[in-house]
């Protein structure tokens, strides 16, 4: 399957413009969908989270007790609905009860031993349990240049086009991205 220059995902997005940065991803998104609610092709914006970094809060330490029991509850979760599944499609009498019971009960047991092998094949290592989050420091919100003014407008931003030149570039000379068009 090829890709097409209008193609988002096969498109180096991070190449348009900044059409507005933000602290929050929320308030990025909010952008977007102001952009959205108010008919603009939004297939021309990307969020880009800018100097992203992975923070790994750990929440404490594993054990083989907490091993067991976070298997035995996401093999009775799983469990549960296979039980549910197969007393919902695979019997004529409808009895759901009994099976569904029957998954959560195999389902937790195999949950326990899962867990604890799991946990036996660490060897002692990373033995903390943590959960990781993507942030990033500001998130850009992107536009293609050929409907920037459009989306500052829609946004309240003002239409400041084309963008004032850096302070060391005289009036005369070529802007850098003049140069690369």
């Amino acid at each position: 399957m090829s890709r097409t220059s209008r193609d988002p995902i096969g498109a180096d997005v991070t190449k348009r413009p900044v059409l507005a940065s933000y602290d929050d991803y929320l308030d990025a998104q909010k952008a977007v969908d102001t952009l959205s609610d108010k008919g603009f092709p939004v297939q021309n914006v990307a969020i880009v989270g800018v100097d992203v970094r992975i923070v790994e809060a750990v929440l404490g330490r594993m054990s083989w007790g907490k091993a067991a029991t976070s298997g035995l509850f996401s093999g009775a979760w799983f469990g549960g609905l296979i039980g549910l599944f197969i007393a919902l499609f695979g019997t004529a009498n409808g009895e759901v009860l009994p099976l569904f019971g029957l998954g959560v009960l195999y389902g937790a047991a195999a949950g326990i031993v899962f867990g604890m092998v799991s946990y036996a094949f660490t060897g002692g290592k990373r033995d903390f349990v943590s959960r990781q989050q993507l942030q990033a420091q500001r998130y850009d919100v992107l536009c293609e240049q050929a409907v920037l003014g459009e989306a500052r407008k829609v946004l309240g931003l003002g239409v400041t086009w084309p963008p004032p030149l850096p302070a060391d570039q005289p009036a005369d000379q070529p802007a850098a991205s003049d140069e690369q068009a």
